[in-house]
């Protein structure tokens, strides 16, 4: 379908034209109908698909053909802060068409009574982290009553990291028209929650729409990986702007401090930043002004940038899930991409898993000069009876106390 099409309003049609918009995406012709027609929806497709405009124009069509008057509030609710600030960032591309359209977003990180302040008098679109929004409806600033449209983006993450019990609490509040599930995968924990959110969904699955991702695994070292990078990068085997993933905060600084004492432009993105600072990384990313950006998990859903050819493990993730989320930000808008994950020999095995679950064959190389020289180290024989080790399994308690430093400003604070 092309944005053209009689069933886009002229002044919306011209506002994407400007936008440079002109061919729609598989899930946004998906979409269109069953959101038009206020139908309860569960979607799953890649990510870089275009899900966000799959559900947001659908919508903005409806208001500006709706009657002058009361308009429904429509809740997004997302897993961070940078998902709100993008949302708003794609919203406030067509605010000049809605007049009057209030776009509120709140998320941890800010002050809660600026945030309670600017919902005065209601808004059209809410967005919002579950942390801050279950503060703000404890502080009375939202009449849950208003919310008539909701909508869970990236439903798989919301349903779990320490999210799942906020979500309940929040969608047991709200009694609106209309509710959507947005995902990148359909898990389980989805479709099961889908059942009991959703009334008569419109199911569309499209995550079977892979982008093209080559994926390579290099092996090396676990203490050789930065000086790899170091090469690779130095000596340009390696596309650029990369965006490297490390397992915590600390990882991270000391990754990013190694590539600079090369020469290679790079800077950190991690849950310690302010708003401000992580503007200016991502910033200095879509303008072509780094070599590497080395980050957490935090960003592996909150950075857009459409022309990234090169996602890097340095550290795999921690689950199959993640791993997919990672490399969704490389292939975006049907650009193509490379992922590429640093294995050491103790590192095999979940690899291996990522693999199956994923049905993926991911070739394995060595560089020369970096041949791995490391065995295996022993296992760690189970201790509590239940085939994990005692005292380093999460809480139910620690998992929620780290969902909310996620959503108040501290996403890299596992609460371990």
């Amino acid at each position: 379908m092309s944005f053209n099409a009689p069933v886009f309003l002229p002044e919306l049609k011209a506002r994407l034209a400007e936008l440079g918009l002109v061919e729609s995406a598989p899930v946004q012709d998906a979409l269109f109908e069953p959101l038009s027609q206020g139908r309860d929806v569960l979607v799953a497709a890649s990510t870089g698909s275009g899900k966000t405009l799959g559900y947001l124009l659908p919508l903005l069509n409806r208001r500006l053909q709706a009657n002058a008057g009361q308009q429904p509030c429509t809740l997004i609710i997302v897993p961070t802060r940078e998902l709100v600030t993008q949302l708003a960032d794609v919203l406030s591309g067509f605010s000049s068409l809605l007049k009057p359209c209030k776009v509120v977003a709140i998320s941890g990180g800010k002050s809660i009574n600026t945030q309670l302040m600017s919902l005065r008098g209601g808004a059209d679109f809410l967005l919002a982290t579950p942390g801050r929004l279950l503060d703000v409806i404890a502080h009375r600033g939202l009449a849950v009553a208003d919310v008539d449209i909701l909508i869970l983006d990236e439903a798989d993450r919301l349903l779990g990291d320490g999210f799942e019990e906020q979500v309940d609490e929040l969608v047991a509040l709200f009694k609106p028209e209309q509710r959507v599930m947005v995902s990148a995968t359909y898990s389980r924990k989805v479709r099961a929650k889908a059942g009991w959110l959703l009334k008569k969904p419109v199911i569309i699955d499209l995550a079977e729409d892979a982008p093209a991702i080559t994926h390579r695994a290099i092996q090396v070292d676990e203490q050789r990986r930065g000086d790899l990078l170091v090469t690779l990068l130095s000596d340009g085997r390696l596309s650029t702007p990369a965006l490297i993933f490390t397992a915590d905060r600390k990882g991270a600084e000391k990754l990013a401090g190694k590539l600079s004492k090369a020469s290679i432009s790079s800077a950190v993105l991690h849950g310690k930043l302010s708003m401000a600072q992580r503007a200016s990384v991502l910033k200095r990313l879509q303008d072509g002004k780094l070599q590497a950006l080395v980050a957490t998990d935090l960003a592996a859903r909150g950075i857009d940038v459409p022309s990234l050819p090169l996602v890097i493990n340095h550290d795999l993730p921690r689950s199959v899930a993640l791993y997919t989320h990672r490399m969704g930000r490389t292939a975006r808008a049907g650009q193509s991409g490379e992922a590429i994950s640093l294995v050491d020999i103790n590192a095999e095995a979940h690899l291996a898993l990522i693999e199956k679950r994923l049905s993926l064959s991911i070739a394995r190389e060595r560089i020369d000069g970096f041949e791995p020289l490391n065995t295996l180290r022993p296992s760690r024989a189970p201790v509590d009876g239940n085939g994990g080790i005692k005292g380093h399994r999460m809480s139910k308690k620690d998992k929620l106390r780290a969902a909310a430093a996620r959503s108040h400003g501290d996403p890299d604070d596992t609460g371990r």
